[in-house]
């Protein structure tokens, strides 16, 4: 297959108001943010505040200021769209963007799977109107884990746009036992794309294998660039597939991964020591502490923590 090298180039507008019906209701989410070095909110949306997060240790760049974490969905996806651009201008190939959608403060399970699904379809059009230029979406192909979604997004969130929609695997004849074929992405792939987006890549553990081949057999070598969102990546980090199960899942955690810039990323921990661990590109990664109306910082360091250490040592000794 002939590799194209497009000129990717990206919106230099935000979006002036979310689509009707396509952000989840704030009545849903409960919302926290950072204290602002002043009182002028009414340019949050254009011009994104920063402020300097204590630190409890681990990371000393001080050229980087810290992004509040967002007050509710339409500053959280103005965020990530500013974090993938500056992502993008540092020739980052492939990238992660994991957020919670039934609510700020939510984990994964809060809400029910079909649902949650549906929100991030919502979330991820109203990304793409935000990073992309319109002529662009032509250029842009958006996949989906499987058939019977692309046709449920055609009919509703992406309705008459020009985004090019695909699927990753395809029902086989047994199905009901939890096989499915996958999709040969060179297949799948034309020249003049230059942006894949992948929606949700967790429900089926072929999916991410799926897209490695898509990195290996059209990103790699290529200008084009990979966005996974909400692929819930961190079953693979913690080795919730066990390894003699899934050798090829967890072998992910040494090929495909290391190469993977995680750019936006929310992760709430429930109970009485409860928080965030939070990062927006180039920042560093943010483990915060919920008051009643703002969130503080306790600790700060450059490369990703485990999720484990987390919980157990930075959030359990503040």
């Amino acid at each position: 297959m002939v590799h194209m090298s497009p000129s990717f180039s990206i919106a230099t507008t935000v979006s002036p108001a979310p689509l009707a019906g396509t952000l989840v209701s704030s009545s849903k989410t409960v919302l926290c943010s950072l204290h602002w070095k002043n009182n002028d909110t009414t340019k949050t949306h254009r011009n994104l505040k920063y402020r300097v997060c204590s630190v409890s240790g681990g990371y000393n760049n001080t050229s980087v200021e810290n992004v509040p974490f967002p007050r509710d969905y339409f500053e959280l996806l103005n965020q990530a769209k500013e974090a993938v651009e500056l992502a993008l201008k540092d020739e980052k190939q492939i990238m992660e963007i994991e957020f919670p959608t039934s609510g700020l403060a939510s984990v994964p399970g809060d809400g029910e799977g079909a649902t949650e699904m549906t929100e991030s379809i919502n979330m991820i059009r109203e990304f793409c109107d935000r990073l992309l230029a319109p002529e662009k979406a032509r250029t842009t192909r958006i996949f989906f884990p499987e058939a019977n979604e692309v046709k449920f997004a055609q009919k509703t969130v992406f309705g008459g746009t020009y985004f090019k929609l695909d699927y990753l695997t395809k029902p086989s004849l047994f199905e009901d036992f939890g096989f499915f074929e996958r999709v040969k992405m060179a297949d799948r792939v034309k020249p003049e794309d230059e942006l894949f987006l992948v929606a949700y890549p967790y429900f089926n553990v072929n999916e991410m294998l799926v897209v490695e081949e898509l990195y290996k057999e059209a990103v790699v070598n290529t200008d084009r660039k990979l966005i996974i969102f909400n692929g819930e990546l961190d079953r693979i980090r913690s080795g919730y597939y066990p390894k003699f199960f899934y050798p090829k899942l967890a072998a992910l955690t040494e090929t495909l991964l290391p190469k993977m810039e995680t750019v936006y990323y929310i992760h709430n921990f429930k109970g009485q020591k409860g928080g965030v661990l939070f990062r927006c590109y180039p920042g560093p990664w943010q483990v915060l502490r919920r008051t009643r109306n703002s969130c503080i910082c306790i600790h700060q360091q450059e490369a990703m923590p485990s999720l484990k250490e987390v919980a157990l040592n930075i959030l359990a000794s503040a």
